[in-house]
């Protein structure tokens, strides 16, 4: 059985980082922890000897504060991404704006992009992959840092088209 401190230590590592699955494997047991999206809490699976058993564990109580709320209405938000295209990464990995720390960037803002322009690295399980724009245009954002952990499906560029 595993210790439960550790436990705990791995889903605050786990929520810190923003990931959405762990799994550990030794030749004793195995644990997997799952996190449907952000706003669940985690579900660990261990399976020691080869039985299973999930367990849901309760994120901590976010405090509320007992302030009133503000009387005015809050200014609705510009939108400045409207009819830029997304480029979303592909994969959950690691992204990288270089091939490496001593090269410059793939793409910039301002840049113009074509379909199969590179314009990041995303690591994933020590293999990099290279990202192509699948578009044509000019980078309006870079809405990720190289080194930051991104998600399938998670908006890294914002391309306005040409």
């Amino acid at each position: 059985m595993i210790d439960i401190r550790k436990l705990k230590e791995l889903i605050r590592l786990m929520t810190a980082n923003e990931l959405l699955e762990l799994d550990l494997r030794d030749k004793d047991e195995q644990v997997t922890i799952r996190r449907p999206n952000t706003h669940s809490a985690p579900q660990i699976m261990q399976a020691p000897a080869g039985l299973a058993q999930a367990v849901t564990m309760a994120p901590p109580a976010v405090a509320q504060s007992a302030a009133p709320a503000a009387p005015s209405k809050p200014a609705a938000p510009i939108d400045d991404t409207a009819g830029l295209i997304k480029i979303e990464s592909p994969m959950v990995g690691t992204f990288y704006a270089s091939a490496s720390p001593d090269k410059p960037p793939f793409v910039s803002i301002g840049a113009s992009v074509g379909p199969n322009s590179v314009v990041c690295l995303i690591e994933a399980m020590k293999i990099f992959n290279e990202i192509n724009a699948g578009t044509t245009g000019t980078i309006e954002k870079i809405l990720v840092k190289s080194g930051d952990a991104v998600e399938f499906g998670q908006a890294i560029f914002l391309v306005r088209p040409s």
